[in-house]
């Protein structure tokens, strides 16, 4: 199977480069560019190597570079951005800084036509195009052997290439759904120039999984948190698959999931797929601990301490397993250092296990795969709709979507206009739907009027955002019918709300959550 390396330079869209790859069928993993050598890039069979973008200046001394003698190996290379100046500079060309002329935002780009080989990187794209820049330096003097691309009116070169070497660069950023022909242009390196074969597919990743699970755990007993997440929902998924009876899952209810996620969870991998599944109710010792918190990141570590003190509880009364079951997904993985990381991290989705706890190994099926990957698996393996397609949800659930102190009441309040407002966005079906929504309980109190008494309650805030890697957000323009209609459902039909507002608010400068 042929695979790139995305070798990171401190870019904020190093995960969103490997998901391009990938989504163009070609295997990727990324790695820090200081842990990783041209000779090791080499015996690991990398097939070509991408430069992200970063936040330095080449010219600095401080700043990352990385040994020329890549450059000689034959791997062909892609760099973009701060990767594209560091190519430059690697091969012998000059940066400078770009003064006022720096770019950011969408830019105009001009093609270039040098003829021939040159052309690669660029066949398909118009004269004339948008691009997505974000820049402060750029290419000076290019480097021997590179000839120029694309220009625009403010950056002189916008693309070099050699084609001889098979090294080429972009200032901009063909990553981000911002630059128009940015698809084309990943497209053309990887195909036109590195000649790689589309060869990474979910059926060749499922089949593999399964066989290699199959035969490291045969005999073990295997013990899952299940946390009813779309990762750990496919885990389970997958190594049921493989190991069938030597599965056992603990799904841990702290209460603090939406409408009848909790028996949704149950119904799956009980029910549906005969797993050896134990639900651990545990509403009441989690609203104990939360009594009178307030303040959102001790809501979070009292959440994540409770769920490893109720899981322990639970694996100690079914015997001992001898491997524990995450799963963890890519993302991760690169977070805890680009790859180079087996220990259980707090931001796993079971809340970050001690390691103090007694398993002789852990099984990561997912590790290789990112969130959109991960749903493919799960639809695959026959999971259903509502679990893979689930809306993004944050580990501490609806406790930080209930402003300040946490209640069984509250949350039962917010849980029927949570699903209210899913409910009618989901019905009007609209052109595009956002990429989350749901419903946030303020700690906001008015005054409202019912059935001609007045009443004094909560203020309800919806939220609907789209976005493409959740980097960055825009907060969705829904129809006002919509908007109307889930208004009018929540202030009728849930007792203590008397106002719904709408969040507008885009990231950044907000986040996508409230807390």
């Amino acid at each position: 199977m042929d695979k790139v390396l995305v070798l990171d330079f401190g870019g904020q869209y190093d995960q969103l480069i490997a998901r391009r790859v990938r989504e163009l069928g070609v295997y990727s993993e990324i790695k820090a560019y200081s842990s990783i050598s041209p000779e090791e890039i080499a015996a690991c069979g990398y097939n070509a190597v991408i430069f992200t973008g970063g936040p330095n200046s080449v010219y600095l001394e401080t700043s990352p570079h990385y040994d020329p003698s890549l450059l000689g190996m034959g791997i062909p290379v892609l760099g973009i951005c701060y990767g594209d100046q560091l190519l430059c500079w690697m091969a012998g060309g000059t940066v400078e800084s770009a003064g006022v002329s720096s770019e950011y935002g969408k830019t105009e780009l001009v093609t270039d036509h040098p003829g021939g080989e040159a052309e690669a990187l660029l066949a398909g794209v118009p004269d004339i195009s948008t691009v997505w820049m974000s820049h402060t330096d750029h290419v000076g003097a290019l480097p021997p052997g590179f000839v120029n691309l694309a220009h625009t009116s403010s950056c002189p070169s916008a693309a070099m290439g050699d084609p001889s070497r098979k090294l080429y660069g972009v200032q901009f950023h063909p990553e981000v759904t911002h630059t128009e022909y940015g698809k084309n242009i990943l497209s053309n390196f990887l195909f036109r120039i590195a000649e790689l074969k589309a060869d990474w597919r979910m059926d060749d990743f499922i089949e593999s999984s399964i066989e290699k699970y199959r035969r490291e755990l045969k005999g073990k007993k295997v013990l899952l948190a299940l946390s009813g997440g779309v990762d750990s929902s496919v885990c389970a998924a997958l190594l049921s698959k493989a190991i069938g009876s030597d599965l056992t899952c603990v799904f841990v209810d702290h209460g603090l999931l939406r409408k009848d996620e909790g028996d949704l969870v149950e119904d799956t991998f009980k029910d549906r797929f005969g797993m050896n599944f134990i639900r651990i109710n545990a509403e009441d010792r989690f609203l104990s601990k939360l009594k009178g918190v307030t303040e959102p990141e001790k809501k979070r570590k009292i959440i994540g301490e409770e769920f490893i003190r109720t899981f322990e509880d639970a694996s100690d009364s079914i015997g001992q397993a001898e491997v524990l079951a995450q799963g963890t997904i890519y993302p991760d993985v690169i977070e805890s250092g680009k790859g180079d990381s087996s220990v259980i991290k707090s931001h796993h989705n079971v809340g970050g296990l001690p390691s103090v706890m007694a398993f002789s190994d852990i099984a990561e099926p997912l590790r290789d795969l990112f969130k959109d990957e991960v749903r493919a698996v799960g639809e695959k393996l026959g999971l259903p709709k509502e679990l893979v397609w689930r809306q993004p949800f944050p580990g501490p659930g609806l406790a930080v979507r209930v402003i300040g102190e946490i209640t069984k009441e509250k949350l039962d309040t917010l849980r029927e206009a949570d699903a209210i407002f899913r409910e009618e966005l989901e019905k009007a079906g609209p052109e595009k739907s956002p990429s989350q929504y749901f419903a946030v309980l303020t700690d906001l109190r008015s005054v409202g009027v019912k059935g001609d008494a007045r009443t004094y309650g909560y203020t309800v805030a919806l939220r609907a955002v789209t976005t493409d890697d959740f980097m960055t957000a825009e907060w969705t323009r829904l129809p006002y019918e919509v908007l109307e209609k889930a208004s009018l459902r929540i202030t009728n039909e849930v007792n203590d709300i008397t106002r719904v507002v709408y969040d507008i608010t885009s990231k950044p400068p907000a986040t996508v959550e409230w807390e």
